[in-house]
C-alpha cells in the first residue's frame, strides 16, 4: 500500500528545480515506490523564484524563511539546495527537526561542516541522500560490478577527470561560488568532491595524496543580482578578486595499493562537463565519459598484450536503467540520475535501510578535499583522515 509524504525544498535555484522535478517524476519511473512524494512548501529568498516555483509546480506554500518548513507538520522530507556556507546550519537543523534530508554536495565548506551535519543525522535517526549523482549512472554501477567481481584483476592505476568551462568567461560575475566564505574551496567543492566520491565508490579509501591548486582568473565583475552557474555580466564594472581555486590536481595512493590521479578545472575552455574515469587492472581496463553516459569502454579477456577494448552500451541489467529505458543504447539524462537519488531516499525512509550516498560519504569526500588543500599549502604528501 502506498502512502504519501510531504516534501519541502529549501533554495530554488537550478539545483532546487532539479530536486523538485525529480520528486515529481519518481512515481512515473518507480511505480512500486512505497512512499508517494507530495510537494508542500518551498523556501527561497528571491521573490521571483518563489513565484516561479508556485507557478510551475504544485507547492501550496512559498516562504522566504527556511525555518518555516521545519515547523510544518505536513513535511517529512526536506531538500537543501543552498550555497555551501549554509549547508551546515540548515542541514543540521533539518535533521534536528526530525525531517529526512536530501542535501547537495559538498555539504558545507569544510570537513567539519560535513561532519556536523552527519552527527545531527546520526543523533536524530533520519534517513538521508547526498547529491553525488554521478555514482547513480548505470554504467558507473556496471563498472563497479566488474571491478568487484575481479574482471579487471587487481586494480593498479586510475585517473578521474572533471573539467568544465562554466567559469571560463572572464566576465562571469563574482557570485557566491568564488568567495571562500560562501562557496568554500572553489572547484574542489564544486567538482573535486564528485571525483573523490567516485574514486571511493569504485576503488575504496584513499590513504594519502599530494596536490596542487591554482587560480587562473584572478578577478571578476561583481554579481548584481541572483545569477546562475553560467551567467555572464553584461555591463562589467570594477573587477573584484577571486578568493578560491579554479584548478586542482593530485596524485592518489589508495589503501588497496592502487595509484591514481584527479584533475579538475572550472575554467577549461572547450570542455563542457568533461567528467569521467579510466581504471586499469592487472587483467583489464574500464573507462567512462559522462557525456556518453550509457557507454562503457571495457577491455577484459586475459590477453594482456594487445587486448582489445569494446564499447558496451549498458541496458536494463545495469543499475536502474530499466526504470527509464527498455533497451540498451537509449540515452539517459542528468535529471534521470537525480530521480534515482530521490527514489533511493524515499526507499530509505520507507524501509529504514539506507540506500545511496550518505552523509558519511560526504564526510569522506570532504576529507579528501581537506587533504588536497593541506597538501597544496604545504607542498607535501598528506594522509587522508578516513
Amino acid at each position: 500500500m502506498t502512502s504519501c509524504i510531504g516534501i519541502g525544498v529549501i533554495g530554488f535555484g537550478w539545483m532546487g528545480q532539479v530536486h523538485t522535478r525529480a520528486y515529481e517524476r519518481v512515481r512515473s519511473h518507480f511505480p512500486d515506490t512505497p512512499l508517494r512524494p507530495e510537494l508542500v512548501a518551498v523556501a527561497e529568498g528571491d521573490e521571483l523564484r518563489r513565484k516561479d516555483a508556485c507557478a510551475r509546480h504544485d507547492f501550496s506554500t512559498a516562504t522566504a524563511e527556511w525555518r518555516d518548513l521545519l515547523r510544518d507538520d505536513r513535511i517529512g522530507v526536506v531538500s537543501v539546495t543552498l550555497p555551501n556556507h549554509l549547508h551546515r546550519e540548515v542541514g543540521a537543523a533539518v535533521a534536528d527537526a526530525g525531517k529526512h534530508l536530501w542535501i547537495e554536495k559538498p555539504v558545507g565548506s569544510t570537513v567539519e561542516d560535513a561532519r556536523a551535519v552527519a552527527d545531527a543525522v546520526h543523533a536524530s535517526g533520519v534517513r538521508t541522500a547526498v547529491g553525488f549523482n554521478y555514482r547513480n549512472a548505470p554504467a558507473v554501477e556496471r563498472a563497479r560490478a566488474l571491478i568487484a567481481e575481479g574482471a579487471l584483476g587487481r586494480i593498479t592505476n586510475c585517473s578521474f577527470r572533471l573539467l568544465a568551462d562554466y567559469a571560463a568567461h572572464p566576465q562571469a560575475p563574482l557570485s557566491w561560488r568564488f568567495d571562500p566564505r560562501l562557496g568554500g574551496p572553489g572547484v574542489l567543492g564544486d567538482l573535486v568532491s564528485h571525483g573523490a566520491d567516485l574514486a571511493r565508490y569504485l576503488l575504496g579509501d584513499v590513504s594519502e595524496l599530494v596536490a596542487d591548486t591554482a587560480v587562473f582568473l584572478q578577478s571578476r565583475p561583481p554579481a548584481r543580482a541572483a545569477v546562475s552557474h553560467f551567467s555572464v555580466a553584461e555591463d562589467g564594472g570594477e573587477l573584484e578578486p577571486v578568493g578560491n581555486d579554479d584548478y586542482a590536481a593530485c596524485l592518489l595512493r589508495f589503501a588497496s595499493g592502487a595509484r591514481g590521479t584527479i584533475e579538475s578545472s572550472r575554467v577549461s575552455v572547450g570542455d563542457q562537463c568533461t567528467y569521467g574515469f579510466d581504471i586499469h587492472g592487472t587483467e583489464g581496463r574500464v573507462s567512462w565519459d559522462f557525456r556518453r553516459m550509457g557507454e562503457l569502454a571495457v577491455g577484459v579477456g586475459g590477453r594482456y598484450l594487445d587486448q582489445p577494448t569494446a564499447t558496451v552500451f549498458v541496458g536494463p541489467d545495469s543499475g536502474d536503467y530499466a526504470s527509464f529505458q527498455p533497451g540498451a543504447g537509449i540515452a539517459m539524462s542528468y535529471d534521470d540520475l537525480k530521480v534515482v537519488e530521490a527514489h533511493r531516499l524515499l526507499m530509505s525512509v520507507a524501509t529504514g535501510v539506507q540506500y545511496g550516498a550518505t552523509l558519511d560519504d560526504a564526510v569522506a569526500s570532504a576529507a579528501i578535499v581537506e587533504a588536497m588543500l593541506e597538501s597544496a599549502r604545504t607542498r607535501r604528501w598528506v594522509g587522508v583522515r578516513n
